[in-house]
């Protein structure tokens, strides 16, 4: 049997996350106190007691999240036997992916994500992005719409596949909301402006791009020992060289979730596991194909049902 972890991303994250793992395993513990050490203050602190606020800015929702899936991993592979045959992350998820998968490593992956929050804070001035989820579209439709919108002036374009008719697009504030206002005029079912501080996985995330290449310079990157399957173009990934560029792309690039999702099913995989807060993830794969098996372990009352879920039983 074929399995596949996959790991959660920005908006998964809730006051709280990870401190009942810490309190439960050792493996959980020492990887916050590891996260406390690479980024120099208290991320531990701001997982389990907020303030909300803090833990909502881009900088620190992303090493958070990262710290409390890798965390949640660790407490896993410390009680069970089996592993995964395939890793992928959903945008930031794909840092936590190449840490499960022995490419990066944490410390490493947890100063970059820092980083990597900052500069897409800072790509777009704050109040001219946005993004919004378009629900009960196909693609073909969404993209259409957007380049309508964009013709018109700025830039609307798909940013995230998430699964059947559940796809996001970001841009320039304006051109988003004409993008809507086309969507609904053809139809469209349901339209949901997303509460996020920058527009992500869009071309206005260029210079977040190039500064990410620069960071990625100055990390080791070995070669996944799990194939990964990645956002910028849901293909496996098996040699360090790959890592970096697709990284970067991915920055700038839509999310391709739901393409990845079918190449793991393509593999053989049809057990899902998200590790990390939340079951967004979980969600998206139910929606993406009925036939899959899909769960999540995110605090000790998760285990027994993902250790099932993962050997089989």
């Amino acid at each position: 049997m074929r399995v596949a972890f996959v790991f959660p991303g920005q908006g998964s994250q809730a006051v709280g996350m990870g401190r009942e793992l810490v309190q439960w395993s050792t493996e959980a513990r020492r990887t916050f106190e590891e996260a406390d050490d690479a980024l120099g203050y208290s991320i531990s602190g701001l997982c389990f007691e907020g303030p909300e606020e803090k833990l909502r800015l881009t900088e620190n929702t992303q090493p958070a999240i990262l710290t409390a899936s890798i965390a949640a991993w660790r407490a896993l592979m410390d009680r069970i036997d089996a592993g995964p045959s395939f890793v992928a992350g959903h945008s930031l998820g794909e840092y936590s992916a190449l840490v499960a998968a022995g490419s990066i490593s944490f410390a490493d992956a947890v100063r970059v994500v820092r980083e990597r929050g900052r500069s897409m804070q800072e790509a777009v001035p704050a109040g001219q992005g946005a993004m919004a989820a378009l629900m009960g579209v196909d693609r073909e439709e969404v993209i259409a719409v957007c380049a309508d919108a964009t013709a018109r002036g700025g830039l609307a374009a798909p940013a995230n596949f998430n699964a059947p008719g559940q796809i996001v697009i970001a841009g320039h504030r304006e051109t988003v909301q004409r993008a809507i206002e086309l969507y609904k005029e053809r139809g469209g079912r349901r339209a949901v402006e997303l509460p996020v501080s920058a527009p992500f996985h869009c071309a206005l995330m260029e210079p977040a791009a190039r500064r990410m290449e620069e960071v990625l310079r100055d990390i080791h990157v070995d070669s996944p020992k799990t194939v990964l399957i990645n956002n910028a173009e849901a293909e496996k990934l098996t040699r360090a060289e790959e890592i970096r560029p697709s990284l970067v792309r991915q920055v700038t690039s839509p999310v391709l979730w739901e393409d990845s999702v079918k190449v793991m099913i393509g593999q053989g995989v049809l057990t899902f596991l998200e590790l990390g807060p939340g079951k967004v993830l979980a969600g998206l794969i139910r929606r993406i194909d009925t036939e899959t098996a899909s769960g999540s372990f995110g605090a000790p009352g998760d285990l027994d049902a993902a250790a099932a879920l993962v050997e089989g039983k």
